[in-house]
């Protein structure tokens, strides 16, 4: 009995020294998991301020276990009717129509929500919102961290994105590494359209969305880069999400956000 006591004395302190020479994790083990939102609107649509205002609610973190991401993607196929949103981008629209053929549908619509890149529903269902965070949660993830977030003087947002590993139970070749730039709210007074004479709120409004790399190996990977940003925008008001997502707007394997009200003016 002693001599099994010492053994198990001595294997769980030659544990604790080799675990504390290991690396320390992106994402440690129990954290929430999480899960990427993107709400296809429009200023325009008057069926799109109640999803609007769900998104607002998932902002706030309601899912038990999940870390909820959101993105407000502003199509602009509504700005002929009366009134254009300031928000709106061609590039949003393109990438619903991407979403749109991958899930077999005759059409983009809004409000339309995206979840992880594997579900879609109208943005206002809850009970279909329930059903696809389940999913989500249930579905692996690589760590993902973003770091050293920094402006300088020339309006260019500098930072550090880090992944885990592309692990072989994924079944990917390789993952697109996404950086989005979103102001956490905006409000805009709507003078035509459906919406017209309505005030509107949004968070999370995508002002720009560029892929920064692509992760191929069965390794971390970690890099650094810099995105414009507009002259206009307050750094105070702005988020950072950076995403990994199959190819081809498949499913999305990872997700982080950051503050960007944190970054430091760099001078020249």
């Amino acid at each position: 009995m002693k001599l099994s006591f010492v053994f198990l004395i001595t294997a769980v302190a030659i544990a604790a020294w080799m675990l504390a020479g290991l690396p320390e994790p992106i994402r440690a083990a129990g954290a929430p998991t999480p899960i990427l939102v993107e709400l296809f609107t429009s200023e325009g649509c008057s069926s799109c301020p109640p999803a609007d205002r769900f998104l607002e609610t998932l902002d706030g973190q309601p899912v038990p276990g999940a870390n909820v991401i959101v993105l407000s993607e502003h199509v602009d196929y509504w700005n002929h009717i009366g009134w254009k949103d300031p928000y709106s981008s061609h590039f949003y629209s393109e990438r619903q129509t991407t979403y749109a053929k991958r899930f077999g549908l005759d059409d983009p619509y809004t409000p339309q929500m995206v979840v992880d890149g594997t579900s879609q529903f109208v943005g206002s269902n809850t009970a279909l919102a329930d059903k696809a965070f389940a999913a989500a949660l249930e579905s692996p993830k690589i760590p993902v961290r973003l770091s050293a977030i920094s402006a300088d003087a020339s309006h260019t947002l500098h930072a550090h994105v880090e992944t885990g590993p592309l692990e072989p139970s994924l079944r990917l070749r390789s993952a697109d590494v996404y950086v989005a730039v979103a102001l956490n709210h905006a409000e805009t007074q709507v003078s035509g359209g459906e919406n017209n004479g309505h005030t509107l709120k949004h968070v999370a409004v995508v002002r720009s969305l560029t892929k920064v790399g692509e992760l191929r190996q069965s390794q971390p990977d970690a890099q650094d880069f810099q995105i414009k940003l507009d002259p206009g925008w307050d750094l105070g008001n702005l988020r950072l999400i950076a995403f990994l997502q199959e190819p081809h707007q498949g499913r999305v394997v990872g997700a982080a956000a950051a503050p960007v009200i944190a970054a430091s003016l760099a001078r020249p």
